[in-house]
């Protein structure tokens, strides 16, 4: 459930991958379920879709996007097996603005993680263009708690990294420790959950 700024998106979702474990994160499951998820959503790097298809169950307007050609096709395969009402695109997270579209929540499960700090930046500007004035963006993000850095997975985040980031514009509600479910690690990987209002 990742976008892939760099390398080559034609070859992602050919096999398993890691983060795509064919359900919601439970981070987000448990948003959902508190409410917390309202209005127009667009979940980035949206994978084979579980989060959009999450949010258009509880019927909302739901817009994923991904740059892996395959795993557009696959959410939509899901979509239709499901009955439900969502909209894929192929587009890259960082040139958000190019939709022309406001939303009311957004949700990155695992992509800011995946940037350097140059493109971190434009990533959060990105993201500016695409919440509406008071809008929240819900960030589950790999954690410096987590051994191992280099052994596996992205590089890891500091709560102040996550703060830094949204400095300008944005009001940090919480960053909470939480876990990613995935594949490879049955215990899970340590996380951050950022709760952020665009200003």
């Amino acid at each position: 459930m990742t976008d892939t700024p760099h390398g080559s998106e034609e070859e992602l979702y050919s096999g398993p991958l890691p983060w795509d474990i064919g359900r919601p994160q439970q981070a987000f499951l448990d948003l959902a379920r508190a409410n917390a998820i309202q209005g127009r959503v667009l979940d980035i790097g949206c994978g084979t879709g579980e989060h959009t298809l999450m949010c258009a169950a509880l019927g909302l307007d739901s817009t994923g996007v991904d740059l892996a050609p395959r795993a557009i096709g696959l959410a939509q395969d899901k979509a239709r097996e499901r009955g439900l009402t969502a909209r894929f695109l192929r587009h890259d997270a960082l040139r958000l603005a190019e939709l022309g579209e406001s939303f009311d929540t957004v949700l990155d499960s695992l992509v800011f993680h995946i940037f350097s700090d140059d493109d971190r930046a434009a990533y959060v500007e990105s993201l500016g263009s695409a919440i509406k004035p008071g809008g929240r963006l819900f960030l589950l993000c790999f954690s410096d708690r987590q051994p191992g850095e280099g052994e596996y997975g992205p590089r890891r985040v500091t709560r102040e990294e996550i703060t830094a980031a949204f400095n300008d514009g944005w009001k940090i509600g919480s960053i909470a420790a939480t876990t990613i479910e995935n594949a490879v690690i049955p215990e899970g990987v340590l996380a951050w959950l950022a709760a952020v209002t665009r200003t």
